[in-house]
């Protein structure tokens, strides 16, 4: 029985055509305006959530403070990294959508009486709110663009 011999020194996975595809419809993708303004509104989002407990003055109760500094640096962080190279974590854009629905639900999870005031509640219903849909038109655009590309339309 006979094997295939097979080059070690080719260029690899980086020459396959369907990646070149890829980089090509994430390049088209980030270039556009759509795709743009998702981006900085999620880095917004996500700066907002980081501070929104000094913003809305619940930076006291420590808990819920700490959630939202690490889940607003965190949305930041994915929303740079979708700006600065999107061909690299546009996988990442699916996070952002539980991301924003555990913003969603964190004053009741997080805090430590579970009786989070009014406007805890409300600033993280609608920063997870808005997140979660960030995420999910972050999706859609690569999605979308995929899509388009492949049934010849641009």
């Amino acid at each position: 029985m006979s094997y295939p011999q097979h080059s070690t020194t080719g260029t690899g996975m980086s020459s396959h055509p369907e990646i070149a595809e890829m980089r090509e419809r994430l390049e088209r993708t980030a270039s556009s305006g759509q795709a743009m303004a998702v981006e900085g509104l999620i880095v917004l989002a996500g700066v907002y959530a980081a501070i929104s407990p000094w913003v809305v003055h619940f930076a006291l109760q420590r808990n819920i403070t700490i959630n939202n500094l690490i889940i607003g640096i965190t949305i930041a962080l994915i929303g740079a990294g979708l700006t600065v190279a999107p061909e690299r974590t546009y996988r990442l854009s699916w996070i952002l959508a539980p991301l924003g629905l555990w913003l969603l639900i964190s004053p009741w999870v997080v805090t430590a009486t579970h009786s989070a005031r009014a406007g805890i509640i409300w600033n993280n219903c609608w920063v997870g709110a808005i997140v979660a849909l960030l995420g999910l038109a972050a999706m859609g655009l690569t999605v979308g663009v995929a899509r388009r590309s492949r049934t010849g339309h641009r």
